[in-house]
């Protein structure tokens, strides 16, 4: 997935995957963490099409 500089600007920034993903699991909708290659930090995206969606965490 290649993010334009426009929308990289406007995401919020993650350090890790980890906390993105901890991120993606506290919102109402589905969403998946990636990293982006123009800051190289992680961003969240709603778009799962053809990709693995991480499960939930059992517990």
């Amino acid at each position: 997935m290649k993010t334009r500089p426009g929308i990289c600007q406007k995401k919020r920034r993650f350090a890790s995957r980890d906390e993105a993903e901890a991120a993606a699991l506290r919102a109402d909708v589905t969403l998946r963490a990636y990293k982006c290659a123009l800051c190289k930090a992680f961003h969240l995206t709603s778009r799962t099409k053809g990709l693995r969606v991480p499960r939930p965490p059992a517990g």
